[in-house]
């Protein structure tokens, strides 16, 4: 099949999860013999618009715009790549999937579709109350709730990537028919081949340091534990937007010569690496579409707390008690997690069904 991604941002120029996702799957597609392109921005350097890295072909829809203002998606970004993404009149295709965010790629490629008498399918990571938007944008949430709405609707089909998305879908936005499941993965032959770094890392942290990731929390936490446990030190690693406020934060708490910040990593192997000697790997993200570092390390054999909040996707990969702790979004509630996790091991996580192979052959299946 000649099959086509419509996304915003790709790996490795942007390093999100949705976009490893999307990296790792038509990498794999393209491996078992499909025409796999993508259309995008203009993310690479060169006046190109067409390129083909890893047996897929990268397609710039448009110039390059920020997607961000701050810690927040911009609405210019989302709005002049979805214009651009009418120029898909002149692809041809087998198949068309589009990601969800931003909205605005879907509703003008379901009109391309729909003149031309093809199927659209959606890949949505998340799937947002409007109470979620109204946190996120004040009362433009509204707006942007009922846009999400529509959108839902749109495709003749949706990939969920997590089973939370799933369940919202259905239950919150009333669409059960034509959704599978084709979660997000991981390399685990490469795992696997890693060994622990010899830096010491007790607890560790890998992602954004945007406010939605609640870091501020997780450093709160650290200091109980500090309190009671005088070896133990954490490290943090990521860029973001308040990265300069959680310096300051560390600072007040005097934990400086405790807590380490560390730029994002060059390679996945580096953060395997990190997760395997870390003896508790914390994310207390208010919003995961997924959580796929939370997986990452579940396959490292580290026993993950995360937070009890209704759009945090990654609980549903924990085990209680078991593979870790799901607790309140509380500084207390989550030094207690950390605090036990120090002392005791994880039960190992059956890690096979998440491999990326797996779910690449799932997804070619939802399109054949």
């Amino acid at each position: 099949m000649k099959i086509v991604y419509v996304s915003d941002a790709i790996y490795p120029y942007n390093k999100g999860g949705k976009e490893k996702r999307l990296f790792e799957l038509t990498t794999r597609l393209a491996k078992m013999g499909h025409d796999v392109h993508i259309y995008t921005m203009h993310w690479w350097s060169g006046p190109e618009t067409q390129r083909i890295e890893n047996g897929v072909t990268l397609h710039a829809l448009s110039k390059y715009y920020p997607m961000y203002d701050g810690d927040k998606r911009t609405i210019k970004e989302g709005v002049m790549f979805g214009l651009a993404c009418f120029k898909l009149f002149r692809v041809q295709f087998d198949v068309i999937d589009v990601d969800h965010m931003p909205f605005f790629p879907i509703i003008s490629t379901w009109i391309v579709c729909t003149l031309r008498g093809k199927k659209m399918y959606g890949t949505w990571h998340e799937a947002l109350t409007t109470q979620d938007w109204l946190n996120y944008m004040g009362k433009a949430g509204y707006v942007a709730s009922f846009i999400e709405r529509i959108c839902i609707r749109l495709p003749y089909f949706i990939t969920a990537a997590s089973a939370q998305t799933q369940r919202l879908l259905a239950h919150y936005h009333g669409r059960s028919q034509r959704v599978g499941l084709a979660a997000s993965g991981i390399d685990l032959e490469l795992i696997n081949s890693i060994k622990p770094v010899r830096a010491k890392c007790d607890v560790l942290y890998v992602g954004r340091l945007v406010k939605d990731k609640r870091v501020d929390l997780l450093i709160d936490a650290f200091a109980l534990v500090a309190l009671r446990d005088k070896k133990a030190n954490c490290v943090i690693i990521g860029h973001g937007i308040e990265k300069a406020n959680l310096q300051k934060q560390i600072k007040r708490l005097k934990l400086t010569d405790r807590v380490t910040l560390l730029d994002p990593l060059a390679e996945a192997s580096q953060v395997y690496g990190y997760m395997k000697r870390a003896k508790v790997f914390v994310l207390p993200s208010m919003r995961e579409g997924f959580g796929i570092v939370a997986l990452e390390a579940l396959a490292c054999g580290t026993p993950v707390v995360t937070i009890d909040v209704p759009a945090n996707a990654a609980k549903d990969l924990i085990t209680q008690g078991k593979t870790g702790s799901v607790v309140a979004p509380t500084e207390q509630a989550v030094a207690d997690a950390i605090a036990t996790w120090l002392k005791q091991d994880a039960q190992e996580f059956d890690a096979k069904p998440y491999d990326w192979n797996a779910v690449a052959a799932r997804q070619q299946e939802v399109y054949a």
